[in-house]
C-alpha cells in the first residue's frame, strides 16, 4: 500500500451546513458525497470517458485527478492510479459493512469520492482509486 490512511478526519477548507449541501447537490450527488453512498456499477457517466482533461470534485470544484491516470479496471466505476497531488485527497480507514477498506474523500470539502485499493495491477503505483462518477465533474482539455 503506497498511501497513508487516517482514522480521524479533521476540518476542511469548505465547510457547509447539511441544508446548504442539500440545496447545492442533486439528491443522488448528496447521497454519494455527503452520506457515503455508492452509485450502481456500470452506470456512471464518467466510466467510459476517454478524452484528455481534468476531474474535479462535484461538490467544491477542487482538482482531483488527471485523465492520464485513468485506466479501465473492469470494476464498473471510473478508476485512477493516483490523484493529481497527494494532498488533493484524504484517505480514511473504513471498516463499514464488515470490510476493511480505505475511503477516499476530497481533502478540500470532505466529500466522499469512493475507495482506493492496492490492486491496480499494471499501473505505475499499483493502486486503484475507484471513484463514483456522481462525485466528479470532468472538464475536457481545450
Amino acid at each position: 500500500m503506497a498511501y497513508e490512511v487516517e482514522t480521524d478526519p479533521t476540518g476542511y477548507n469548505v465547510e457547509k451546513s447539511d441544508e446548504e449541501w442539500r440545496a447545492e447537490l442533486s439528491p443522488e450527488q448528496y447521497a454519494v458525497l455527503r452520506q457515503q453512498a455508492t452509485e450502481r456499477a456500470w452506470t456512471g457517466e464518467l466510466l467510459d470517458e476517454e478524452r484528455a482533461g481534468l476531474y474535479t470534485c462535484a461538490a467544491c470544484g477542487a482538482e482531483l485527478f488527471k485523465s492520464g491516470t485513468k485506466f479501465d479496471s473492469h470494476c464498473g466505476w471510473p478508476s485512477f492510479y493516483e490523484s493529481i497531488r497527494p494532498d488533493a485527497v484524504q484517505l480514511i480507514e473504513d471498516n463499514s459493512h464488515g470490510m476493511e477498506r480505505t475511503e477516499v474523500r476530497c481533502a478540500n470539502c470532505g466529500g466522499h469520492l469512493g475507495h482506493v485499493f492496492p490492486d491496480g495491477f499494471g499501473t505505475p503505483t499499483g493502486d486503484r482509486y475507484c471513484m463514483n462518477s456522481l462525485s466528479l465533474n470532468f472538464t475536457p482539455e481545450a
